[in-house]
Protein backbone atom coordinates (compact mmCIF):
# COMPACT_ATOMS: atom_id res chain seq x y z
CA UNK A 1 0.00 0.00 0.00
CA UNK A 2 1.10 3.08 -1.00
CA UNK A 3 0.10 6.72 1.10
CA UNK A 4 -1.07 8.55 -1.92
CA UNK A 5 -2.01 12.14 -0.31
CA UNK A 6 -4.29 13.63 2.21
CA UNK A 7 -7.60 15.69 0.94
CA UNK A 8 -9.07 18.59 2.56
CA UNK A 9 -12.64 19.33 1.73
CA UNK A 10 -13.41 23.12 1.03
CA UNK A 11 -16.43 25.93 1.14
CA UNK A 12 -14.08 28.14 -0.79
CA UNK A 13 -11.54 26.21 -2.99
CA UNK A 14 -9.69 29.46 -4.24
CA UNK A 15 -9.16 30.67 -0.59
CA UNK A 16 -7.81 27.00 0.23
CA UNK A 17 -5.42 26.64 -2.32
CA UNK A 18 -3.83 30.14 -2.28
CA UNK A 19 -3.00 29.74 1.38
CA UNK A 20 -1.86 26.01 0.73
CA UNK A 21 0.32 27.04 -2.06
CA UNK A 22 1.42 30.60 0.53
CA UNK A 23 2.25 27.57 3.19
CA UNK A 24 4.34 25.47 1.04
CA UNK A 25 5.61 27.85 -1.55
CA UNK A 26 4.41 25.50 -4.44
CA UNK A 27 1.74 26.29 -7.33
CA UNK A 28 -0.88 23.70 -7.19
CA UNK A 29 -2.48 22.08 -10.10
CA UNK A 30 -5.65 22.29 -11.35
CA UNK A 31 -6.90 19.07 -12.01
CA UNK A 32 -10.47 20.20 -12.41
CA UNK A 33 -12.17 23.41 -11.10
CA UNK A 34 -13.37 21.89 -8.41
CA UNK A 35 -10.05 19.76 -7.41
CA UNK A 36 -6.29 21.01 -6.78
CA UNK A 37 -2.89 19.39 -5.54
CA UNK A 38 -0.02 20.66 -4.39
CA UNK A 39 2.85 18.20 -4.83
CA UNK A 40 5.45 18.32 -2.23
CA UNK A 41 8.85 16.36 -2.32
CA UNK A 42 7.01 14.39 0.32
CA UNK A 43 3.42 14.06 -0.11
CA UNK A 44 0.74 15.59 -2.01
CA UNK A 45 -2.43 17.62 -0.37
CA UNK A 46 -5.58 17.76 -2.33
CA UNK A 47 -7.96 19.90 -2.20
CA UNK A 48 -11.89 19.70 -3.22
CA UNK A 49 -14.64 21.19 -3.29
CA UNK A 50 -17.60 20.81 -1.33
CA UNK A 51 -19.48 19.86 -4.34
CA UNK A 52 -16.74 17.34 -4.78
CA UNK A 53 -18.28 15.42 -1.56
CA UNK A 54 -21.40 13.92 -3.48
CA UNK A 55 -19.16 12.05 -6.09
CA UNK A 56 -18.60 9.77 -3.37
CA UNK A 57 -21.54 10.14 -0.56
CA UNK A 58 -23.89 13.22 0.23
CA UNK A 59 -22.57 14.58 3.42
CA UNK A 60 -19.36 12.17 3.55
CA UNK A 61 -17.15 15.31 4.54
CA UNK A 62 -17.83 18.59 5.52
CA UNK A 63 -15.65 21.42 5.10
CA UNK A 64 -15.04 23.37 8.22
CA UNK A 65 -15.68 20.94 10.57
CA UNK A 66 -12.28 19.42 11.45
CA UNK A 67 -11.40 19.51 14.95
CA UNK A 68 -9.50 16.53 15.02
CA UNK A 69 -6.31 16.33 12.48
CA UNK A 70 -3.22 18.52 11.93
CA UNK A 71 -1.56 18.32 9.24
CA UNK A 72 2.45 18.73 9.70
CA UNK A 73 5.17 20.72 7.62
CA UNK A 74 8.48 20.16 8.12
CA UNK A 75 10.67 23.23 6.82
CA UNK A 76 14.19 24.07 7.64
CA UNK A 77 13.64 27.57 9.37
CA UNK A 78 10.19 27.48 11.14
CA UNK A 79 11.29 31.42 12.09
CA UNK A 80 11.12 32.31 8.40
CA UNK A 81 8.21 30.80 7.32
CA UNK A 82 6.44 32.38 10.67
CA UNK A 83 6.98 35.43 9.49
CA UNK A 84 5.98 35.17 5.93
CA UNK A 85 2.45 33.70 7.53
CA UNK A 86 2.22 36.25 10.36
CA UNK A 87 -1.41 38.16 9.76
CA UNK A 88 -2.51 36.02 6.98
CA UNK A 89 -3.31 33.17 8.98
CA UNK A 90 -5.44 32.59 12.37
CA UNK A 91 -2.19 32.05 14.90
CA UNK A 92 -2.97 29.21 17.06
CA UNK A 93 0.35 29.39 19.15
CA UNK A 94 3.59 31.44 18.10
CA UNK A 95 6.86 29.18 17.41
CA UNK A 96 8.14 27.17 20.24
CA UNK A 97 9.87 23.59 21.70
CA UNK A 98 7.93 20.91 21.93
CA UNK A 99 8.79 17.99 24.66
CA UNK A 100 9.96 15.67 21.68
CA UNK A 101 12.25 17.91 20.14
CA UNK A 102 10.44 19.79 17.57
CA UNK A 103 11.03 23.25 17.16
CA UNK A 104 7.13 24.64 15.94
CA UNK A 105 4.10 26.74 15.55
CA UNK A 106 0.31 26.09 14.30
CA UNK A 107 -2.62 28.89 12.59
CA UNK A 108 -5.33 27.64 11.15
CA UNK A 109 -6.19 27.31 7.36
CA UNK A 110 -9.25 29.21 6.00
CA UNK A 111 -11.55 26.27 6.91
CA UNK A 112 -10.48 26.11 10.39
CA UNK A 113 -7.68 23.21 10.40
CA UNK A 114 -4.89 23.33 12.24
CA UNK A 115 -1.64 23.34 10.74
CA UNK A 116 1.99 22.78 12.20
CA UNK A 117 5.10 24.32 10.96
CA UNK A 118 7.71 22.52 12.51
CA UNK A 119 11.91 21.86 12.48
CA UNK A 120 13.56 19.10 13.81
CA UNK A 121 15.62 20.85 16.78
CA UNK A 122 17.26 18.84 19.31
CA UNK A 123 19.57 15.79 18.05
CA UNK A 124 16.99 13.06 18.98
CA UNK A 125 14.44 14.61 16.78
CA UNK A 126 16.95 15.64 13.78
CA UNK A 127 18.10 11.64 14.09
CA UNK A 128 14.26 10.42 13.66
CA UNK A 129 13.71 12.57 10.81
CA UNK A 130 16.90 11.84 9.64
CA UNK A 131 16.00 9.04 7.49
CA UNK A 132 12.26 10.46 6.39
Amino acid sequence: MKFASVRLIAADIQAMVAFYELVTGQTAEWLAPQFAEIVTPAATLAIGSAETVAMFAENSAMPGANRTAILEFMVEDVDAVFDRLHGKAELVHAPKLLPWGNRTFQVRDPEGSAISIFSPFTDAAKARFGSR
